[in-house]
């Protein structure tokens, strides 16, 4: 059977959502109002909510499988981010910057608005300097879809596929909370690994390691260099000299100071990113994780941008096991990181999967065998 090509608003109803003044914003007992930053991950998140004092349409209170559109955002990649609403939020509504869509097809419907095909017309429309949606151009907007039965057997496939991300990402964010329990554990020296007893000794970081100054990467700089040139936001260019060659933990001087990293091969630091020498009877990587359960940002030595000086970090008090104790520990909590990062993998070639599966079930490129229609 051929596919039906119309437009969003042949099909469903597309609706504009509450404008609110500061003043009728509370913070309890209103009407919570949905807005960009409660699509996360093309997940709902109720983490950052507002509530508002005001009358609100019944037209515009949201249905569990309504579709939320971002429709208007400072930001631009914001714009045409899209989620399906569920029962926590029945009878809600949705704020100015947003857009819901309201259609007996939103089953099928919800992978279109995540489609290639849908962001390809939302830059279609937002051209070079408009940074918006309206209401009238997302009616226009063209999507195709099969007959009952195979729109149907599409949206139960893309299902599968939401169920097993889902699935991975719950995973993941509890073998986070498993290892952020063992680290502190672990590192505190409350949880001792089999066949260590010897005692912790109270020490600064700095009796463990020297903090050293990163420098300008002007006259290290080539492209397709063999080594990476670090900043705190990650790496920012190549080189084949490295400032440092050995195991070392970088911490931020200013900006991100709060995000520490182990480095295991040759690297090159900029002005804004401490590196350290590791001494002999430390272990860097163990260092590293003890590095990450400090609370830089309370170190901070600036009022405006964060920052830090070697010596306030070297001034830090820790515990220090023996080393082949801090290497057994590292050991532990590297294997957990090392499961956390193979499931990340996996739920990123997950997702690519399913946009692969989109762009062909959506357009019709790939068919799945159903049963004979007659009719749409």
């Amino acid at each position: 059977m051929d596919w039906t090509v119309t437009t969003l608003g042949d099909i469903g109803e597309t609706l504009i959502g509450l404008t609110y003044s500061p003043s009728q914003v509370c913070t309890t007992g209103g009407t919570l109002v949905l807005r960009s930053s409660n699509i996360q991950g093309g997940q709902l998140a109720l983490d950052d909510t507002v509530y508002v004092d005001a009358p609100i349409p019944e037209k515009i209170r949201v249905h569990r499988s309504d579709i939320l559109i971002c429709v208007r955002n400072g930001s631009r990649p914001l714009i045409g981010k899209s989620l399906v609403l569920d029962e926590r939020v029945d009878g809600e509504t949705f704020g100015a910057f947003m857009a819901v869509f309201r259609s007996p097809l939103n089953d099928y419907l919800r992978y279109f608005f995540q489609s290639e095909e849908f962001k390809r017309q939302v830059e279609e429309h937002l051209g070079a300097t408009i940074n918006q949606i309206t209401n009238k151009s997302l009616k226009g907007f063209e999507v195709a879809y099969p007959g009952y039965r195979e729109r149907s057997e599409i949206a139960r496939r893309l299902a599968d596929v939401d169920a097993l991300v889902g699935a991975l990402t719950q995973l993941i964010a509890k073998k986070r909370a498993i290892k952020q329990g063992m680290m502190q554990e672990l590192l505190t020296g409350r949880t001792r690994l089999p066949g260590f007893t010897g005692d912790w000794s109270t020490a600064r970081l700095g009796s463990a390691l020297k903090v050293r100054n990163g420098r300008s990467q002007r006259d290290v700089e080539v492209a397709g260099g063999r080594y990476p040139i670090l900043a705190t936001g990650g790496e920012i260019g190549r080189t084949n000299t490295p400032i440092y060659t050995k195991p070392s933990v970088l911490i931020g001087r200013k900006g991100t100071i709060d995000r520490p990293r182990f480095q295991d091969s040759p690297f090159w630091t900029v002005d804004t990113l401490f590196y350290t020498e590791i001494d002999p009877r430390a272990d860097a990587r163990f260092l590293y994780y003890v590095c990450a359960t400090i609370d830089w940002v309370s170190l901070s030595e600036a009022t405006g941008v964060p920052s830090l000086t070697g010596t306030r970090i070297e001034s830090v008090e820790i515990l220090l096991p023996e080393r082949r104790e801090q290497q057994a520990i590292a050991a532990v909590v590297h294997d957990a990181d090392s499961e956390i990062v193979a499931l990340e993998r996996r739920l990123e070639s997950t997702r690519a999967i399913k946009q692969g599966m989109m762009q062909e079930l959506l357009t019709g490129r790939t068919r799945l065998p159903v049963a004979e229609e007659v009719a749409a």
